[in-house]
């Protein structure tokens, strides 16, 4: 039995139960008031069962349980999703006081073993083994010190040690053993027959200078200084609104630690929401993290039964996740209009009040719509124009194959997935490889160029005489459309003919196919109106690209790099100077105006009639404008 917020390596444990013939199942608990003792100083819980799961039929245990059976119950001392901390009197009231939640149930006559998960707890809040008479405690020193990584240790009371049965031993397990007949002697000590080969002692010896940081801090101060800069970033996080009202961050555990009057750890974990109420994906914010500086956690944090819990994902949903493709550490963070994760920050004693503020400055630049600001217009003379900042579209580019040389235009069609036809094909290995510059730096000598009144797209090579015409209409009887997973999105594609395959092969030189986006197969967020919409889950609005459905880049960026490239240059070297352009960059749009950066400053942007957020992703409406 074991809690529904257990972390992966406790629910490997069941697969022992199952396949021995024994039942298991998760439990919800909940603290009550116990008012036949309300004076008493112990805790009450319920709790609630979730479905028995039983494995192989014909090796059900038949007999019911007796005094000789025993049972185990798993429970985290913190849940290392919401950072919700149990209250270990669990521990006593599964010892002594089960005969009343098992009276009814054939598990009430077993002897219950209770195991804590204090891998995470113990950071801040070690367990006292003299009060709470837990039978197994696993902790990890990575957890506790930053290091060493993969060393972790099993507390085991000596009662307990006696009923742990192993099969397999290796070098320095066994007393005696002889090779050519069933014969061996195991040592006799619990943790000598259990560590098998040769212990990590280097990595042990470094236990000591952890263990003398932690007892010059003291615990108790840790756990303060931790809690207290988590409970500072929770409050900040709780008063964020959005200029609609609306709050920026759900966060997880909150709720259940008023149910269980427990506290809460230095963990926090939350989502964040736009104004209109759609999800960030934990993606997203990670990666925006990771440019500003700032290291957090995304995912489950392999917890599936806690993320499942407070997400809100059913059976259903967990599953038809699945059957469309999503994995662990993959980047379907939202599906079907609900996250699959969640964004997690942790406090240490290393963790300092300058790093709760720069993480929170992070959420607020980045995901706060404030209300707009009213700006003062100074007076305006008769050059008006001059006096006010300007900038201007210098260049629109579209890369119809991934990697391969662009055409720029004056100007063209915009639908949801950006410029029409931009990096609509791409070209792939026989192994499934996708092919780049990075990888086949001679792709940008493949140029390309559109014409949309001849439907045609036209693509050159300096290894072959022939110029390639492919048509833009899709011709269904050279192949059918079959699906494929590339950069975490599943999408419908279609590939070429074999003279168009060959051609391709010819100009990279080496054998490779070329695939053209029919239609993305995730969910995209309903669009409301004209409005721009703006959502996360809007595979179907991406072709092949990396981040989002626009690169943009600023000439005075692309001066000052230079500048800086130059004046790096001076410094005693005799090599020529770099020159580099805006088209290293490959962007889809060039602007020219104002200070170098200035478009990292910017939140949206708006060129004609068309709207454009800066560093997120948008759904346009279905039919065609032109930029």
């Amino acid at each position: 039995m074991y809690t529904m917020e257990n972390h992966n390596s406790v629910l490997g444990i069941r697969e022992y139960a199952l396949n021995g013939g024994a039942a298991a199942f998760s439990v919800d608990v909940a603290e009550v008031v116990d008012h036949d003792q309300p004076n008493s100083g112990r805790s009450a819980f319920k709790i609630i069962p979730h479905q028995e799961q039983r494995r192989s039929e014909h090796r059900f245990l038949k007999k019911e349980a007796t005094g000789d059976t025993y049972n185990l119950f798993a429970f985290p001392s913190e849940c290392n999703f919401s950072g919700l901390r149990f209250n270990l009197d669990l521990v006593n009231f599964m010892k002594e006081d089960s005969y009343e939640m098992f009276e009814s149930s054939p598990h009430h006559r077993g002897n219950w073993m209770v195991l804590i998960d204090a891998a995470k707890g113990s950071t801040t809040a070690p367990p006292d083994l003299s009060k709470y008479k837990a039978d197994y405690v696993v902790v990890s020193f990575y957890k506790l010190f930053g290091y060493p990584t993969g060393l972790g240790a099993l507390i085991v009371r000596n009662e307990a040690a006696k009923l742990m049965k192993k099969t397999y031993f290796s070098g320095g397990t066994v007393a005696a053993s002889i090779a050519d007949i069933d014969f061996f002697k195991r040592r006799e000590g619990a943790e000598e027959y259990f560590e098998d080969g040769t212990i990590s002692f280097l990595s042990i010896v470094s236990l000591h200078h952890g263990f003398k940081i932690l007892n010059a801090l003291t615990m108790p101060a840790i756990s303060r200084h931790a809690s207290s800069l988590a409970t500072y970033v929770r409050n900040k996080l709780l008063d964020l609104r959005h200029a609609n009202g609306h709050h920026v961050c759900t966060l997880y555990g909150l709720r259940d630690s008023e149910v269980l009057c427990t506290k809460m750890g230095p963990t926090v974990s939350f989502n964040l929401r736009r104004p209109e109420g759609s999800w960030f994906g934990y993606r997203e914010v990670e990666k925006l993290a990771s440019l500003s500086g700032v290291q957090l956690r995304t995912g489950c944090f392999c917890n599936p039964g806690a993320c499942a819990k407070y997400l809100g994902l059913s059976h259903s949903d967990l599953l038809s996740n699945v059957e469309a493709g999503h994995v662990c550490w993959d980047d379907c963070d939202i599906m079907k209009g609900k996250p699959t994760g969640a964004v997690r920050v942790s406090f240490g004693y290393m963790s300092t009040f300058g790093d709760a503020r720069k993480f929170l400055r992070f959420i607020e630049n980045g995901f706060v719509v404030l209300p707009p600001v009213a700006r003062a217009i100074h007076p305006v003379t008769e050059d008006a124009d001059k006096a006010i900042a300007r900038y201007f579209l210098k260049s629109v580019t579209i890369y119809p194959i991934k990697s391969c040389a662009g055409f720029s235009v004056e100007s063209w069609p915009l639908t949801r997935t950006g410029l029409l036809h931009d990096r609509e094909w791409l070209l792939k290995s026989l192994n499934g490889e996708i092919l780049t510059q990075k990888k086949v730096p001679d792709m940008c000598y493949i140029t390309t160029l559109i014409d949309l009144n001849l439907e045609i797209l036209c693509v050159e090579s300096p290894r072959c005489k022939e110029k390639l015409q492919i048509k833009l209409k899709s011709d269904p009887t050279i192949s059918e459309k079959e699906e494929m997973k590339i950069y975490s999105q599943r999408y419908e594609v279609q590939a070429s003919s074999d003279e168009v395959d060959n051609w391709f092969s010819k100009a990279v030189g080496q054998h490779c196919t070329l695939i053209r986006n029919t239609g993305s197969i995730s969910h995209s967020c309903p669009i409301r109106d004209k409005s721009p919409g703006i959502c996360r889950d809007i595979a179907t609005s991406l072709n092949f690209v990396n981040e989002a459905q626009f690169l943009l880049i600023s000439e005075e960026s692309v001066v000052d790099l230079n500048n800086r490239l130059r004046s790096k240059l001076q410094n005693g070297s005799h090599e020529p100077p770099t020159e580099v352009t805006s088209m290293r960059f490959r962007p889809n749009l060039v602007m020219s105006g104002g200070k170098p950066y200035i478009e990292d400053e910017w939140r949206n942007l708006k060129i004609g009639d068309n709207y454009f957020f800066i560093g997120r992703l948008q759904s346009l409406p279905d039919d065609q404008h032109d930029l």
